[in-house]
């Protein structure tokens, strides 16, 4: 599996980010280890979210609901089911954090078998 298949999945992570938060990262890559797909991600932070940052509690607010947000909508079956059609594996776990700071967020998704490899 390729760097095809990680820019499929990059694009996939875009997406759906697009249509849940309702903009994507400006930029996204995607690199396979063993069983995991980590996506790293700039540019995430709308203008209004920019704005409450200044602030030491905008920061922790903004940081809470980035994560749990997208936390949230990788539960959802219908996002997992379009990764898991992709990979042709199921996802397991998810763990996502962003950087408010530098507006750079990293999420691993860890499948249940090895994507890394061409023989799957």
């Amino acid at each position: 599996m390729g760097k095809n298949l990680e820019h499929q999945f990059s694009v996939l992570v875009r997406e759906i980010r697009k249509e849940h938060v309702g903009n994507g990262p400006k930029e996204i890559s995607t690199r396979f280890v063993g069983n995991w797909a980590i996506s790293e991600m700039i540019g995430n932070l709308t203008n209004v979210e920019k704005f409450m940052i200044t602030s030491d509690q905008g920061k922790q607010m903004v940081h809470e609901a980035r994560t749990k947000m997208v936390k949230e909508i990788y539960k959802r079956l219908d996002v997992v089911d379009k990764f898991e059609a992709l990979m042709g594996a199921k996802v397991v776990r998810l763990f996502s954090d962003i950087n408010i700071e530098e507006d750079i967020a990293m999420t691993v998704f860890v499948f249940d078998k090895p994507l890394d490899r061409k023989d799957n």
